[in-house]
């Protein structure tokens, strides 16, 4: 496995490729207090200067939780491309018409009746201030063969088609 640290633009483009292939992410508040409180959520979009968007209900645990400590813990893991990204940064909760009719997704009407009408809308955006990923060179494929010829030839794989490291904007 190599390491290769990631700044500005290149972060910024590694955590938008790996947080918009997963999708989803566990997504952690309160980090201060053990267990940390952590829920699944949907990525809406990482945009162009690496912030990543939710849609979320204001009245949820998690938005009182941002209102009192915006530091946030946000886990993305895609097991299919063997990718995975850890970030640590600040949640803002927006209430505003105009970032919830840039940031609304058909798909968030399932939990809210008014669609994006509905007052409990919000939208909390992460800039993240810490980050961390691993990922493979050459794919799921490359990578799965590489683990499958150690094992039959009873060799140990050193692990270079991995790649690991900060992604600092």
């Amino acid at each position: 496995m190599s390491t290769e640290n990631l700044t500005n633009t290149d972060a910024i483009k590694k955590i938008k490729e790996l947080s918009e292939s997963a999708r989803i992410c566990m997504f952690c508040t309160e980090l201060e207090t053990l267990p940390i409180n952590s829920r699944p959520m949907s990525l809406q979009e990482t945009d162009d200067e690496g912030n990543l968007w939710f849609i979320s209900g204001d009245t949820s645990n998690k938005n009182f939780e941002i209102k009192d400590d915006k530091r946030v813990q946000l886990f993305f893991m895609n097991n299919g491309d063997y990718e995975y990204l850890s970030i640590f940064g600040d949640a803002t909760i927006y209430k505003d018409r105009s970032t919830i009719e840039d940031k609304w997704s058909p798909m968030a009407k399932a939990w809210f009746k008014d669609g994006k009408d509905d007052p409990n809308v919000s939208i909390i955006r992460v800039q993240p201030k810490d980050s961390y990923y691993w990922d493979t060179k050459a794919g799921k494929l490359v990578s799965m063969l590489n683990f499958v010829a150690a094992a039959v030839t009873g060799n140990t794989t050193d692990n270079s088609d991995g790649v690991e490291g900060n992604a600092k904007i």
